[in-house]
């Protein structure tokens, strides 16, 4: 078992093993049993299905015959054709099935000790942060003989089939499998990063420059071992598994089991560069129907392809379900791909490392304003800051930021009349850089990303950010939606994500004595002008340092610049009202940092509103006469809502 696995309906492999073998019994397993109730939850199966162990199918079971490969697998009369697509991706990479099945060897039949055999085994599956360990006895479900769901090419190898039902037992049984997404259950796999993308909205089809991005992008992703898949949209549910004239099935996943940039014709010499073809190859799990296009297996364009090259990617010519194509192409037949990436977040590695982050919470309705968690999307401006709030910290001058948010599986729930994923999503907002509580008005806070809602398992964005703090707020679409959702973040620096929970500042022991906040005070420094005069190049190292009572925010420091843009923003609860908020400019020095001016704000203005630009004096009249210009700032400020 994976040493973190957690036994899922607590069942522990060991014990049940040791358990049958001092018993001499097979296992029977009581939370997923041999009846229609773990086949179906919408009627009886259409005919009569017995429940059959390998060894009443065939002499010699085994687990795997010749190892573990993409070709072993096929559908069976199941619509989860995502979940073979994903058996097939997980076959490419040993180091991941390993995980799945863990000590393979030792699950494996030994004729030389059949008295060992107890028919029970046991898979493992990531599942919302966490490694859960699924058992299963040997049973499987057949017609006539013959296994009616996924199944190996070799007759007597059953890991595909097992596999398949560890996973309908923790869906709730095997119709729960009819229709999914391949790129959940490669998430389950392998606990990979799912970023879906449509083709067609993208141009794909049509701009060579943005096939090339993403050609190296998934080139990348599948060197660093992640695994990709891709199906196209049928226009019309008549069209749903319906073949395309150049062979492909439409509303089909399809697994991809390589991208490489293939040679054309033979090298004259060895310095001299051939031509370059990129490629991709597919699978489709029902190990036959193939594409019938250019590059097909037996396609006259195989014949500008020299056969050393041809070999070294593998080229096969049998009806197998599995086939090559020009990326050109596949960008113009399919409409969807998902790519999962194992991001790399180990210190050890050539490869670029991340942080990650990862926090867990969810969607709960409370009648409390101030409870509540399930406020909707940014459409519900009423209650849309009442959603969970997570705040981080980009301390690079820019980072690539990965978010990805899951909501959970609603898989179990379709026995219920339920199971089908919310529609989810997330906003990014630049916050105040000294925040430590949550939003409940929008005035000063910039949005600057957004992710795509939509009704699957899991939201994926890209995005670069600039210096600065900001709160990543997950939304159902809709309010008053419950449930739970996992969201991980991954910078190249820490980003410290962390929720917010206060809902104001907790009342220190002097309050009593020096009075509780009475107003909040937003405040945004947009720029600095009129810089010329303080370094003998004609521009200045300034930053910002704003204060107010006895808090303070100092802004990053600008390099040679005479017109600086800070974007700095700050929060203030303040005691005294009347208490001056301190802007002050200084210019950053190797032995000691030069104070250029301030200004101070005595009131505070109305809601979000521009202020005049404000002269910034030097630290007496005489100082700032002798300077040839003088340093405006533009502020915005607003009051926030929240009543303390």
């Amino acid at each position: 078992m994976h040493s973190s696995a957690k036994p899922f309906k607590d069942q522990k492999y060991r014990e049940l093993k040791l358990q049958c073998i001092e018993q001499k019994k097979l296992f029977e397993d009581p939370e997923f049993p041999a009846s229609d109730a773990s086949l179906f939850y919408s009627g009886p199966p259409p005919r009569k299905v017995e429940w059959k162990r390998p060894k009443e199918l065939c002499e010699d079971p085994r687990l795997f015959v010749n190892g573990i490969s993409s070709h072993d697998l096929h559908q069976g009369k199941l619509g989860n054709c995502w979940f073979v697509a994903a058996c097939s991706c997980l076959a490419l990479r040993k180091r991941l099935w390993q995980k799945v099945i863990p000590k393979s060897k030792e699950q494996e039949w030994d004729p030389r000790t059949p008295e060992k055999y107890t028919g029970i085994f046991h898979f493992n599956f990531w599942c919302f942060g966490e490694w859960i360990d699924v058992v299963v006895d040997d049973r499987l479900p057949t017609v006539n003989g013959e296994l009616i769901f996924c199944h190996s090419k070799e007759r007597n190898e059953f890991w595909s089939a097992l596999l398949e039902k560890a996973y309908a037992k923790m869906a709730g049984c095997y119709e729960a499998l009819d229709g999914g997404n391949t790129a959940e259950a490669i998430v389950d796999f392998t606990g990979a990063v799912a970023e879906s993308i449509d083709m067609t909205k993208g141009k794909y089809g049509r701009d060579i420059s943005e096939q090339m991005k993403l050609f190296e992008d998934m080139l990348k992703v599948y060197q660093r071992g992640g695994l990709i898949s891709c199906y196209i949209t049928p226009l019309t549910a008549r069209d749903f598994e319906a073949e395309t004239a150049m062979g492909l099935i439409q509303g089909h996943a399809y697994s991809v089991t390589a991208i490489r940039k293939v040679s054309l014709g033979e090298r004259l010499l060895t310095c001299s560069k051939s031509e370059k073809l990129f490629m991709i190859r597919l699978r489709n799990p029902w190990g036959k129907k193939e594409w019938n296009g250019a590059w097909s297996d037996e396609s006259e364009e195989w014949t500008n392809v020299s056969d050393k090259e041809r070999r070294r990617i593998g080229l096969t010519v049998d009806n197998d379900g599995e086939f090559w194509m020009t990326f050109e192409d596949w960008c113009r037949n399919f409409t969807d791909v998902d790519i999962c990436r194992l991001v790399n977040t180990s210190f050890f590695s050539i490869h670029k490392t991340w942080d990650q982050r990862i926090m867990c919470g969810a969607w709960r309705k409370n009648p409390d304003p101030l409870l509540n968690r399930s406020g909707g999307c940014l459409n519900n401006r009423a209650t849309f800051l009442q959603n969970p709030q997570y705040i981080f910290d980009v301390t690079k001058a820019e980072d690539k930021v990965l978010v990805s948010l899951q909501q959970k599986d609603q898989r179990s729930h379709k026995k219920e009349g339920k199971g089908e994923n919310f529609v989810v999503g997330f906003e990014i907002l630049k916050v105040e850089d000294n925040r430590e509580c949550r939003m409940h008005a929008m005035h000063i806070q910039e949005k600057v990303a957004t992710s795509t809602y939509i009704d699957m398992r899991t939201v994926f964005l890209k995005v670069l950010l600039k210096r600065g703090r900001y709160v990543l707020i997950p939304t159902t679409f809709n309010p008053g939606v419950e449930t739970e959702f996992m969201l991980r973040m991954f910078t190249d620096v820490p980003s410290k994500l962390r929720e917010l929970k206060q809902n104001k500042p907790k009342p220190e022991c002097l309050d009593m004595l020096r009075g509780f906040p009475k107003r909040v005070s937003q405040i945004k420094i947009h720029a600095a002008e009129g810089l010329e005069s303080q370094d003998r190049h004609g521009g200045a190292n300034p930053y910002l340092i704003v204060r107010c009572e006895n808090a303070k925010v100092r802004s990053p420091v600008q390099q040679g610049t005479v017109n600086a843009v800070f974007n700095t923003q700050a929060i203030f609860y303040r005691r005294n009202v009347r208490h001056p908020i301190v802007v002050q400019v200084w210019h950053s020095n190797l032995l000691w940092d030069r104070f250029l001016g301030q200004v101070q704000l005595t009131a505070s203005p109305s809601d979000s509103r521009e202020l005049q630009a404000l002269q910034l004096w030097g630290r007496s009249r005489r100082e700032a006469e002798k300077m040839p210009g003088h340093i405006t700032v533009r502020v915005i400020s607003s009051d926030d809502l929240l009543e303390l």
